[in-house]
C-alpha cells in the first residue's frame, strides 16, 4: 500500500471517533481526531498514543513502542505503541484501541502546562510578539566635536 493509501486507511479506521485529519511530520504523519493528535504513522506503521493506564493493555496485546535513536546513540521511547494487527482490519476492531489512544491524548493535553496551552490557543502574531525580547540600544560614546569655524563675510 502506498504512503497516502495507508494514511487514508488509518484515517478510515479512526473515523468512528470523530473528524479525522493528518499532517506530515518528521518523515511520517500525525493523525488527529477533532484536532487532537492521538496517533502517528512512521514507515507504514500506525502508532497509537498511550499513557500509564493504557500502556499495559498495549503491551499484553504484543504491541511495540515507537523508539528512535538520539544524537549520542541513546534510544528514546515515546508514548506511542503499535496498533494490534487485528485492529488494522476494520473500524470496529480499531475502535476500542483508538478510544484508549484518544483518552491518553486528552489526559496529556490536560497535564500540559497552562502557559504552553495558552500559547497554543493564541494567534501566531501574539505568540511571536511574546517571544520578542526588548533590548536597549547600545550607549554611544560622546565624541568631542570642534566648534564650527565662523565664516566671516568679506566686504
Amino acid at each position: 500500500m502506498n504512503d497516502s493509501g495507508f494514511v487514508s486507511h488509518c484515517l478510515e479506521l479512526l473515523s468512528p471517533l470523530g473528524r479525522t485529519s493528518s499532517r506530515r511530520m518528521f518523515g511520517g504523519h500525525a493523525l488527529y481526531i477533532d484536532d487532537l493528535c492521538m496517533a502517528l504513522i512512521i514507515q507504514d506503521t500506525l502508532y497509537l498514543k498511550t499513557d500509564d493506564a493504557s500502556r499495559p493493555l498495549f503491551e499484553r496485546a504484543g504491541c511495540r513502542p515507537f523508539t528512535y535513536a538520539g544524537k549520542r546513540d541513546e534510544v528514546h521511547v515515546m508514548s506511542y505503541y503499535t496498533a494490534p494487527e487485528e485492529a488494522m482490519e476494520s473500524p470496529a476492531e480499531m475502535t476500542p484501541w483508538a478510544r484508549r489512544a484518544l483518552g491518553a491524548a486528552v489526559a496529556a493535553r490536560a497535564k500540559a502546562p497552562k502557559k504552553k496551552a495558552a500559547a497554543a490557543k493564541a494567534p501566531a502574531s501574539k505568540v511571536a510578539a511574546k517571544k520578542v525580547v526588548a533590548r536597549k540600544a547600545p550607549a554611544r560614546k560622546a565624541v568631542a566635536s570642534k566648534p564650527a569655524a565662523k565664516k566671516t563675510a568679506k566686504p
